[in-house]
């Protein structure tokens, strides 16, 4: 009789121990300031997302959710940063396609992004515009493709970097095409838009809202963007997919994690949190204007959606035979 009463008092106490984590897993706002990582510098896309959502969150949740741009390695030392930091709800990171999806099939990383980062939410998209000089010599697709075919290996494109959303919108339209253009990766897009600017590159698979000012003074050539249709602020600028590539689809896209082994109770409050603000008409309509379309998902579509971007990836690095250069 004793022992069964020295077993009940132990399970009731575990039991009384597991409440108290859950109850401590679900405080929320988290009693420590709010940090959200983003991979690249101040003035990108990825930065103006990330402060335009970080401050509705911060009103919403009653504290400031601060933004710290971590930048270097096309976002990998912001991803491995927020995989070793403390699960308690405390830190997000911006995270990007290339990181997430890209870059375990080109470079051995040091964290796995489906093991060591929880997906929250999906974030924000938008596609990419290829622009070329205006001394290419080619005003259309079209005439960009025969350019390459009729000078095989003098046709380059510039990217943010090895295993970057340029780069490999690059090489999936090398595949598609039947081109061969040659890759030419910078440290960011600012130094990939002045050399094509100076007609040292022949194109570049760009942001829009970094591209299309050079566009309306006539510096550069929009040749085609690469999603599926063609986005409201371009509305005079055919898809990839229209202009005689169909189902061609290479978007850059920006989505919401946290630490692997932050408690669910956090992650889901996490992601109503940030769905919330993504359907806010405010926040939409700032996030339109910078040329970014809110993508709010679950917790498992996002991780879902990651896998299908991993494996479309893969199998075009693999094809390609690309490495990190």
């Amino acid at each position: 009789m004793k022992k069964r009463t020295a077993l009940q008092t132990l399970a009731l106490a575990a039991a009384a121990l597991t409440l108290a984590d859950a109850g401590r897993a679900q405080d929320f706002p988290p009693k420590k300031p709010v940090t959200l990582v983003v991979g690249f510098a101040a003035g990108g896309a990825a930065d103006a997302a990330a402060r335009l959502i970080a401050k509705k969150l911060g009103e919403n949740i009653g504290q400031p959710v601060v933004v710290d741009n971590k930048g270097g390695a096309g976002g990998n030392i912001a991803h491995q940063f927020v995989a070793n930091a403390v699960p308690d709800g405390t830190v997000l990171l911006l995270g990007s396609v290339g990181p997430l999806t890209i870059a375990p099939h080109l470079m051995k990383l040091t964290y796995d992004p489906f093991k060591d980062l929880a997906a929250v939410s999906g974030g924000v998209n938008f596609p990419n515009v290829l622009v070329v000089h205006q001394d290419a010599g080619a005003r259309t697709l079209a005439e960009f493709v025969q350019l390459s075919r009729r000078k095989p290996g003098s046709v380059d494109f510039a990217s943010t970097g090895a295993g970057s959303a340029s780069h490999l919108a690059g090489e999936l339209f090398n595949q598609r095409a039947g081109i061969d253009m040659t890759h030419v990766p910078y440290k960011g897009g600012a130094p990939a838009l002045q050399d094509l600017l100076g007609g040292r590159i022949t194109s570049y698979f760009a942001a829009p809202p970094t591209a299309m000012p050079h566009v309306e003074t006539g510096k550069l050539i929009p040749l085609a963007t690469t999603g599926l249709t063609r986005p409201a602020y371009l509305p005079n600028i055919p898809t990839v997919a229209e202009s005689g590539y169909p189902g061609f689809e290479a978007l850059n896209w920006y989505a919401f994690v946290a630490p692997g082994k932050t408690p669910p109770a956090i992650l889901d409050r996490w992601n109503q949190e940030i769905v919330k603000v993504l359907n806010d008409a405010g926040v939409k309509e700032a996030l339109n204007k910078h040329g970014l379309t809110p993508q709010p998902t679950t917790r498992a579509e996002l991780t879902a959606f990651m896998k299908k971007e991993s494996a479309q990836w893969a199998a075009i690095i693999k094809e390609r035979k690309l490495t990190a250069e």
